[in-house]
């Protein structure tokens, strides 16, 4: 079912944003706003502030100037349609808890205070992990699983959540080709219902297979649009700099290979 959040806002929209860490600027007046039933990919150097700004308009970390809207609203009013999937090394995988625990915890948002997830709560959370290929795993404690299975374990929990909004920092860090692929046919589905996923993500050569949009980030927004149209040598440069080894890498063949199959997208 398509979402039916109101039309006249965007699921988010980022004014004049600017961030600290440590009292030194890590992020300046950054503005963007992003549309409706799109995957948007945020891009950057090491360092540029991607997952600062995930973390800021999350409210996980200050913001020194700006705001973050989400539908049309502050993040308090709309927490619940929205589902954050932090980096993998930012977990506990050594707290005593099982796979399905994990993935229930998605539903604890929608409960009161003093509620127990119920039998539907608890259906969601074993489709979830259906759909992520980890319902065998159920009874496992998160340690004892695989880089691959763990990222699958918290995009289930993610799923059970029923956002409207998904934001993931690096998904694809350190997973397998299964779980890759799994992640992709993910997001075609969500996509397909109308969601928005905004991603960390550091490989460009898959950033027109993966994603309709860029958010080119390097302490201050770049650009921000259609990978056919953003993904260009000039706003590779701005972002990457003197860093931009990967230009080389980045072929010229590969590099119209990816706007064409991004232009396919549209």
């Amino acid at each position: 079912m398509t979402n039916t959040h109101s039309k006249k806002f965007p699921p988010l929209s980022v004014n004049n944003l600017s961030m600290r860490y440590h009292h030194k600027p890590v992020l300046t007046d950054v503005s963007f706003e992003i549309p409706e039933g799109k995957t948007i990919a945020i891009v950057g150097p090491n360092g540029a502030g991607k997952s600062t700004l995930l973390k800021g308009i999350m409210g996980l970390e200050p913001i020194m100037d700006g705001e973050a809207r989400f539908f049309g609203e502050p993040l308090t009013h709309k927490r619940l349609a929205i589902a954050y999937v932090p980096q993998r090394e930012e977990i506990d995988w050594d707290f005593p808890i099982n796979v399905f625990d994990v993935v229930l915890m998605g539903r604890h948002g929608q409960l009161k205070l003093w509620q127990r997830p119920s039998a539907i709560d608890r259906e969601i959370a074993q489709h979830a992990l259906e759909d992520l290929g980890m319902w065998d795993y159920k009874d496992r404690q998160i340690s004892e699983l695989s880089g691959g299975q763990q990222q699958r374990v918290f995009l289930a929990r993610a799923l059970a959540q029923k956002a409207s909004l998904y934001l993931m920092d690096e998904p694809f860090a350190g997973v397998d080709v299964s779980t890759e692929k799994t992640i992709i046919e993910l997001f075609k589905t969500l996509k397909a219902q109308g969601k928005t996923i905004i991603c960390v993500h550091h490989d460009l050569n898959t950033v027109g297979e993966y994603f309709d949009w860029i958010i080119f980030i390097n302490a201050r927004l770049i650009a921000a649009g259609p990978v056919h149209t953003v993904l260009t040598k000039e706003n590779l440069n701005k972002t990457y700099g003197g860093r931009l080894s990967l230009l080389n890498d980045l072929t010229e063949t590969m590099y119209r290979t990816q706007l064409n199959k991004a232009h396919d997208q549209e």
